[in-house]
């Protein structure tokens, strides 16, 4: 399908790069990952994925050419964020939290933690990133906010910090060499006014990685639980201010709900050109299936779908760049539901569009079905979000 809003030469270059990726490394491997994933959580995740993104700039590419990326804007991160996802939707959050985390570092971290975490990220080709929030007790409590704490908690004592507590649900985390941790420095504040972020390196004393969890689809991306133990933290990786995290990461990075709704857009586009050509392949009735009225509309419909979320998550992708334009706080919620929705829509109708087939695995079906279902929650839940939404909103 083409992409809206392309407004220059260099955008046109980087997707047809993203496009012989996702042709040339991404989708010959993507249904024998999904398939090993099933048997073990860690199989479905791809080295050679990654090396292959970091040689072609891709995944370094929101940094400034300063450090060796490509400084891309928010829009044109939005546009190949969701080429991966039509890929496959596992390589687009491996890349996408990546790329997101990369961005943030660059603008929130002073010079020395640039050269001791930003650095060494640029030049190991494997390296990914994750941002740790989610805990078992918190999840859409931090979104909202409400008035609670975080349960990992890091105490002041001389020199730094002592972390205790854990996290789950985190993407990348047992694979990430680099991480962003926020934690409760402030117990007799809520988490908007008590909670600090730290930067840690894999292999830290006292941060280990726990269980890798078994989930539904989103097999080639990896999501773990991360354990603090008496974990020493020193105050050189603190990072900005204490107990302003989350305002820090509003500040630095307005556009990563459009990222997360790119992701899932691929999806949606994958389930949309599946289901074309099945339509016009398929003979029902003496004719193929795209020649029946009902079927016809419905594709339309996708399409319609597909292109008003698009519009959406472009709007908000500049604009988050842009604010002194129109920037509104909704922008940075409702993105990722629509888009997430009009996915879920899309991925029943595919099924339902291929009959029986779309129940067979070899259809490809199953597994588009199971990735659509994933951004109903991940990246904060949609019920969620839209309270989020409403609370920015002038009554």
């Amino acid at each position: 399908m083409e992409e809206m809003f392309i407004q220059t030469e260099d955008q046109r270059a980087i997707l047809d790069s993203v496009r012989r990726f996702v042709e040339d490394e991404v989708t010959p491997r993507a249904a024998d990952l999904d398939a090993a994933g099933d048997k073990d959580p860690v199989a479905g995740y791809s080295t050679e994925i990654v090396e292959a993104a970091d040689r072609l700039g891709l995944r370094t590419m929101t940094l400034s050419e300063e450090l060796g990326g490509m400084g891309v804007d928010s829009l044109t991160t939005a546009m190949v964020v969701e080429e991966l996802g039509r890929g496959d939707l596992g390589i687009s959050v491996v890349l996408a939290q990546t790329l997101k985390i990369a961005a943030i570092m660059e603008k929130s971290y002073n010079e020395d933690q640039k050269q001791r975490f930003l650095v060494p990220f640029v030049e190991d080709p494997q390296a990914i990133l994750s941002i740790c929030i989610t805990e078992p007790e918190n999840a859409s409590n931090y979104i909202i906010p409400y008035n609670t704490t975080l349960n990992t908690k890091a105490e002041k004592v001389d020199g730094g910090w002592i972390a205790n507590g854990m996290k789950h649900f985190i993407s990348n985390s047992n694979q990430s060499r680099f991480f962003m941790v926020f934690m409760q420095t402030d117990p007799t504040k809520p988490m908007s006014d008590g909670v600090s972020c730290f930067a840690l390196e894999r292999g830290h004393p006292g941060f280990t990685v726990g269980r890798v969890h078994e989930k539904m689809g989103e097999k080639l991306a990896n999501n773990s639980e991360l354990f603090f133990t008496d974990c020493f933290i020193p105050d050189e990786n603190l990072i900005g201010e204490a107990h302003v995290g989350f305002k820090t990461l509003g500040e630095f990075f307005p556009s990563s709900n459009s990222y997360a709704a790119a992701s899932i857009l691929g999806v949606a586009v994958a389930c949309y050109e599946k289901s074309l050509d099945w339509a016009q392949t398929r003979i029902q009735g003496g004719k193929p299936l795209i020649e029946h009225d009902g079927i016809r509309a419905q594709v339309a419909e996708m399409k319609m779908l597909i292109d008003a979320s698009r519009s959406y998550i472009h709007r908000a992708a500049w604009l988050a760049d842009h604010q002194e334009e129109g920037w509104d706080l909704t922008l940075g919620a409702l993105p990722k539901v629509m888009a997430s929705q009009a996915a879920w829509k899309i991925a029943t109708w595919m099924m339902e569009i291929h009959g029986g087939h779309g129940y067979m695995k070899e259809s490809g079906v199953p597994k588009l079905v199971r990735d659509a279902a994933a951004f109903l929650h991940s990246d904060g839940v949609n019920r969620t979000l839209l309270l989020r939404a409403a609370n920015f909103m002038e009554w």
